[in-house]
């Protein structure tokens, strides 16, 4: 039997990333999925197919996809969550994003430390890129940040990075969380369970044509 091989493209602020990392994770535990962790730069993704960028959203879509939405998916997950925008989300994921990198490339528990950094951000209100915030996030799961911080920005680590925004911006995904498996894209933690049904019982292949935009 083939093992389930699933391409996980997230942004380390990700709120509906952080909404569905345990889901995603009990998934492959049940299905003895191979779990590739992707980090990326969203906003270039988002721009390159085409979707808008927060500021270019009207105030009543704002308040409901990263609003209300939110507070009910946090509910239904039983997740804590902030009730605002995280104060720090606009600054840079690179530095949260290399450490994730490098502790795949380490061996190190990069399911744990995704999750951690996700949870501090969108719980917790930490800046993604102060180093003293994702040590204290990495010790939450008993991981050592220094040797993560170390390599991070290194540009072998940032290297892979930018490739994964650009395997992205290839594949004309979306935005974050994108899973990919057997090829076939699944946007949002909202099709979690859409996904773990093709695992057991796959869907017909694509046929749906739609006229050119």
């Amino acid at each position: 039997m083939t093992k389930n091989v699933i391409e996980y493209f997230y942004s380390t602020h990700s709120a509906y990333a952080y909404l569905g990392a345990k889901r995603l994770y009990e998934i492959c535990r049940a299905h003895g999925c191979t779990l590739i962790h992707r980090p990326i730069e969203l906003s270039p993704v988002v721009k390159h197919s085409g979707g808008q960028s927060f500021a270019g959203r009207t105030q009543a879509h704002v308040d409901y996809f990263f609003g209300r939405e939110l507070e009910r998916w946090a509910a239904y997950r039983d997740l804590p969550m902030v009730d605002f925008r995280p104060t720090y989300h606009d600054n840079a994921l690179h530095l949260s994003s290399g450490m994730l990198i490098a502790a795949e490339q380490m061996g190190m528990n990069i399911n744990a430390l995704s999750f951690a950094l996700l949870q501090a951000h969108w719980r917790d209100d930490i800046d993604l890129m102060s180093e003293t915030d994702l040590t204290k996030a990495a010790q939450s799961v008993d991981i050592d940040a220094a040797p993560l911080l170390a390599r991070a920005m290194t540009p072998e680590v940032q290297a892979v990075f930018e490739a994964n925004t650009q395997e992205a911006k290839d594949r004309s995904l979306f935005g974050s969380p994108s899973y990919v498996l057997d090829g076939d894209l699944y946007y949002g933690q909202d099709h979690l369970e859409l996904m773990e049904r093709a695992m057991t019982t796959p869907y017909p292949a694509p046929k749906f044509t739609n006229p050119p935009v």
